[in-house]
């Protein structure tokens, strides 16, 4: 409730513009409806800005002015206890502890620490309690300590074990839940701007108690203590170092652990008399006052700004309330004859640091004049009243009195000019100067005036600075999310890119031309190789690819692309262009990703090589079919030749395998054309070929003469009996040389039938 309005607003701004959202009663309709909107929006309003060592110099400064002290005449046995409220992802905290382990290398101290971390988000404690940064926090944390604290991981970096252990992570309301104690330090930077004035005149209180005595507040660069001066003490002004101060005021402070509301500003006063803590009477204390009353001097004591603090004794005499508006104001206070003295023994206390006493002062009190001694002194001691002064006024006795006004010899007063006229002189210079002061005194009232109404500009300028610095670390915030994502962009741009070059080269290697049209049949994309076909240019890339002069035999490619995008049946077809080249053109449906028709693609295939092939195949075949039936028709020539011989013929291959023979063959020897054709010789009718003289003919002598003739064989045959042959072999070889196509020729003359008939 008392968050910032403006950081509210500016979020809930921010999701309704992420969910396109223009009324802000449709974006509370619509948080309604999605529950999850509402921890989104939560997780807006905190704003986890923060990195190690944020403003290196206050960390200096904290180190120098702050932990240092901490150390000091410290026994090993206390603990060390530091508090870091709001630490988000914990960069702050380790920080710190880094600071601290630091120190106690530095100084050989064994010392324990303990480094409280809390934070009100459930995934920033999370992350913290990994310890696993990513390797960009090597820009701030110093290279020293990346190498001494930290271990690499990928590319991240993790705390090691050794700082880890000294740093709990919890969530905590720092609003509502109760605080920790006994702290040494608290580090509460940038979460005090984004409060109201009502949570922070709340939150500093809260960490007055939560310190010890001398213990150290750290804020961020654009926050302040405010009003409560007397709760803290300046230790760095430009770096926001405070210590705490153990005074009155701030031990009378009630603290609550709850939120405050609308009644908690309307506190009932007796409620606040009950919670006063009873005192119990101690007649000693009673008895020392009443005599220091009765004998002791009057004394009062003041802070830095003159304002009573304590009076003790009866300073009626010397102090009295002037009209109008109460102040509390010592100088506004003092009777005539004293402002003056007082206002300046104060200044130089202030700026000295001694006691100032100035004597026989000349004080009017009811009529007359009192003689006073004055003295004001600066208090150190105990603690927590540091900083204050004691103002002291001493009654001369009555014998001083006399001295300081004696009379003329004799008791007869004899007027002397020279003394009247000192007098009138004297009593003109008090007149003048009793104007001066008044006069002094308004210009007083006046500058008190203007400095309240400077400290109403200077405090609204703090909140103007708040909001700037709230401002600020949205726009970091919003900063790191457009970096990411501006990172996410530059990778997926070079994958792209790179997936854009290996297409291209790709293309370029197939040497396929390939022409990307869009639904409008206008010329998206084209490779190098496309020229071939069209007149094309990278300017022509947006024209219809109709404007383009073709240079192929081909004129109804926009009505089959058109035809192709309509139906989604690709087509294919192959095309001549005007230079004598064979191409296969195929059309096919451009799909995107998203399975969305948005065009058509064209390629052209080079195929001048296989129709240049299928062009001499086909010459080949036609030859072949021609030689074919001309060796057919010599085939069947040279068998009507070989059957009309009467003497048995026959025809082997190179492997003496029988490849034909005539009628008078079968018949002569008694087998038939399926036993004999594919066969050897030698196998031919239960191997009864198997003549010795039959090889020497066909494996020695044939190869020798090519041709043999009047060779005489005598034989028995077991089938047919005894036969005397007369062979006649010849080599037929082919036109190429080859010896695995030549053919033999044996004709066999059967002098077996002649002998007889003779």
């Amino acid at each position: 409730s008392y968050y910032k309005q403006n950081t509210i607003l500016r979020r809930i701004e921010r999701r309704m513009a992420v969910n396109q959202i223009a009324r802000l009663s449709d974006y509370v309709r619509y948080m309604q409806d999605d529950h999850k909107e509402a921890g989104i929006l939560f997780k807006e309003l905190l704003i986890g800005v923060t990195n190690f060592f944020r403003d290196k110099e206050a960390f200096e400064a904290l180190r120098d002015k702050a932990i240092h002290k901490l150390f000091e005449n410290r026994s090993p046995d206390n603990p060390v206890r530091i508090w870091v409220p709001g630490c988000a992802t914990g960069e702050e905290a380790y920080s710190i502890a880094l600071l601290c382990q630091d120190v106690i290398r530095t100084t050989g101290k064994n010392q324990s620490v303990q480094v409280f971390a809390t934070d009100i988000d459930s995934d920033a404690i999370e992350v913290a309690r990994l310890g696993l940064y990513p390797d960009s926090i090597s820009v701030d944390v110093p290279p020293d300590y990346l190498d001494r604290f930290f271990k690499r991981e990928d590319s991240s970096f993790r705390i090691n074990k050794e700082i880890r252990d000294r740093v709990v992570f919890a969530l905590q309301n720092v609003i509502s839940d109760p605080p920790f104690s006994k702290i040494d330090l608290i580090s509460c930077r940038n979460l005090l701007i984004y409060l109201g004035s009502e949570l922070q005149k709340k939150v500093l209180p809260l960490f007055h108690y939560s310190l010890k005595k001398e213990g150290f507040l750290f804020l961020g660069s654009s926050e302040t203590i405010g009003e409560f001066s007397d709760y803290f003490s300046v230790v760095d002004r430009k770096w926001k170092l405070f210590k705490r101060k153990d005074t009155g005021l701030a031990q009378r402070q009630v603290l609550d652990f709850h939120a405050p509301t609308a009644t908690d500003r309307r506190v009932d006063a007796q409620t606040a008399m009950h919670l006063a803590p009873v005192r119990v009477i101690n007649y000693r204390e009673v008895a020392e006052k009443v005599i220091l009353e009765s004998y002791g001097p009057t004394g009062v004591l003041i802070n830095e700004k003159s304002e009573v603090l304590y009076i003790q004794g009866r300073a009626g005499k010397y102090l009295e309330p002037p009209s109008g508006e109460y102040t509390g104001n010592i100088i506004a206070l003092a009777r005539e004859g004293l402002k003056l003295e007082l206002a300046t023994s104060i200044r130089k206390v202030l700026a000295q640091k001694t006691e100032v006493r100035i004597d026989h002062l000349r004080v009017k009190t009811n009529g007359d004049y009192q003689l006073v001694n004055l003295v004001v002194k600066p208090i150190s001691q105990p603690a927590s009243l540091e900083g204050t002064l004691m103002v002291i006024f001493e009654d001369l006795p009555y014998d001083e009195r006399s001295q300081a006004r004696p009379e003329s010899q004799g008791g007869i007063d004899e007027p002397d000019p020279r003394v009247e006229q000192l007098e009138h002189e004297l009593r003109s210079t008090k007149e003048y100067l009793q104007t001066t002061i008044e006069e002094l005194e308004t210009s007083n009232e006046e500058l008190k005036s203007t400095n309240e109404e400077l400290q109403s500009s200077n405090e609204e300028l703090q909140s103007t600075n708040e909001e700037l610095e709230t401002s600020k670390e949205e726009l970091q915030s919003i900063n790191e999310e457009l970096t990411t994502v501006n990172s996410e962009l530059q990778q997926k741009i070079e994958e792209l890119s790179k997936t854009g070059s290996d297409l291209n080269n790709l293309l370029a290697s197939t040497e396929i031309a390939t022409i990307f049209l869009d639904t409008s049949l206008n010329i998206r994309r084209f490779t190098p190789a496309a020229t071939e076909f069209f007149s094309l240019l990278q300017t022509d890339i947006g024209r219809p690819v109709s404007h383009l002069a073709s240079h192929m035999f081909y004129d109804c490619l926009v009505e089959d692309a058109k035809a192709v995008l309509k139906t989604l049946v690709p087509k294919e077809m192959e095309v001549e262009t005007k230079q004598g080249r064979w191409f296969k053109m195929r059309i096919l449906p451009y799909c995107t990703i998203e399975n969305v028709i948005d065009g058509v693609v064209i390629t052209f295939v080079d195929i001048t090589p296989l129709r240049s092939m299928e062009k001499n195949l086909r010459q080949e075949i036609s030859e072949r079919e021609r030689a074919e039936q001309s060796v057919q028709r010599a085939l069947d020539y040279a068998e009507g030749i070989v059957n009309t011989v009467r003497e048995p013929l026959v025809v082997m291959d190179a492997d003496l395998r029988v490849v034909s023979a005539n009628s008078s063959f079968y018949r002569t020897f008694g087998v038939t054309p399926e036993e004999t054709q594919g066969n050897l010789l030698y196998e031919l009718g239960n191997r009864q070929w198997q003549i010795p003289k039959l090889r020497e003919l066909l494996e020695d002598l044939l190869p020798q003469k090519t041709e043999v003739s009047d060779f005489e064989v005598d034989h028995v045959f077991p089938e047919i009996g005894h036969k005397v042959m007369v062979l006649n072999a010849r080599q037929i070889a082919s036109k190429e040389g080859v010896d695995e196509n030549k053919l033999i020729l044996l004709a066999i003359e059967d002098r077996t039938i002649h002998d007889h008939d003779h």
